[in-house]
């Protein structure tokens, strides 16, 4: 329930947020608090650093982020432009290893894009050619179960556009998102795939600043994440 915009939570907000009653998530909160995962004035809730308990084991034990973290370290030193691996979570994408170029991570930070982040599915690149790989009865299920909020006047809304998109990314193995999850903002896709071709992850590209020509940035950076999603596949 927590995120960027919403860094502190009462109980009424937690409630609507995680489908819950007030009551219930009143004493979840105040759990989590005496636990020392949330810290608490009383009435708002916000996390504490013991959180990061969890995503450094997971970051320091999970085999993608440490194989991928050298290729995104290469491809932003290379082109001066920000990258990330992510995962599906259920409506959402989690970004669990990124790089960017030196005084890009300011600007990246203001999009959310810091490991641990999580998006929705349905707004990202990355979320397009993660769905692109379900197969027809799982895909009907996610969208059946998918609210689709607007972020952006380019949002996918409806699950027709969405449909449209998500096809889009399986025929062309790739997918790119511009202004849909926030204005500015356009990012390009590719599928990671293991060596018995399963699609487990996705590889993207956030250009740091808004390209002149989108077309000419797509072609420059595609064969890059290519490559590099071809050599990761062996590693996986």
């Amino acid at each position: 329930s927590f995120d960027t915009q919403r860094q502190r939570l009462n109980a009424t907000l937690a409630a609507q947020r995680a489908g819950l009653t007030r009551a219930a998530a009143r004493r979840h909160l105040l759990t989590l608090a005496h636990l020392g995962y949330l810290e608490t004035d009383g009435s708002h809730f916000w996390l504490s650093a013991k959180v990061l308990r969890f995503s450094g084991s997971y970051l320091a034990s999970a085999r993608l982020p440490r194989v991928a973290q050298p290729t995104l370290n290469h491809l932003a030193a290379l082109t001066g432009e920000s990258f990330s691996v992510v995962v599906p979570d259920g409506h959402e994408v989690v970004i669990v290893a990124r790089s960017g170029p030196p005084g890009a991570t300011a600007r990246a930070l203001a999009h959310g894009l810091h490991l641990g982040a999580r998006l929705p599915a349905h707004a990202t690149s990355t979320g397009h050619v993660l769905l692109a790989a379900l197969s027809r009865q799982a895909l009907d299920a996610w969208c059946e179960g998918a609210t689709l909020p607007r972020l952006t006047a380019h949002t996918p809304t409806r699950a027709a556009a969405l449909r449209r998109g998500i096809a889009r990314a399986r025929r062309q193995d790739w997918y790119l998102a511009s202004e849909t999850h926030e204005i500015g903002v356009h990012a390009l896709a590719v599928p990671l795939r293991d060596a018995s071709g399963r699609t487990v992850a996705a590889l993207n590209v956030v250009a740091v600043a808004v390209p002149p020509d989108l077309e000419r940035w797509r072609e420059r950076l595609l064969p890059l994440l290519q490559d590099a999603a071809q050599e990761l596949r062996g590693l996986l």
